[in-house]
């Protein structure tokens, strides 16, 4: 799985400080490794620097393999809340996404088999 972080110019982000978030990415996202080929976090400042509450966001979009990406979008007012937010968000969509990895629903409904 290859992750991407990208920052805008209002956050600032050095080369440790994202080896943590790749970091705390494939740890919340451990399930899900054999999935996803790509992981991509967009972390931006909504009001430029200027404190107005939730105003980071990020943007966390994960690639599954052979199925089209899916994307999550959490405010915050930090970057490291706005993550954890958007983490915990793309989990629940992977996690409760019907379609398994070949695109074919793994569960029966109580109106009977899949078809």
């Amino acid at each position: 799985m290859e992750i991407q972080v990208n920052t805008d110019h209002n956050i600032t982000a050095h080369q440790a400080r994202i080896a943590d978030i790749e970091i705390e990415i494939r740890a919340v996202l451990v399930h899900f490794v054999d999935q996803l080929t790509r992981v991509e976090v967009h972390l931006s400042d909504e009001s430029a620097g200027r404190s107005s509450g939730e105003d980071i966001r990020c943007v966390a979009q994960a690639r599954p393999a052979g199925r089209a990406p899916v994307a999550v979008t959490d405010h915050a007012a930090t970057a490291d809340a706005a993550l954890r937010g958007a983490l915990r968000k793309l989990t629940r969509l992977l996690g409760n996404d019907p379609a398994g990895p070949t695109g074919h629903h793994t569960h029966d409904s109580i109106r009977g088999p899949q078809r």
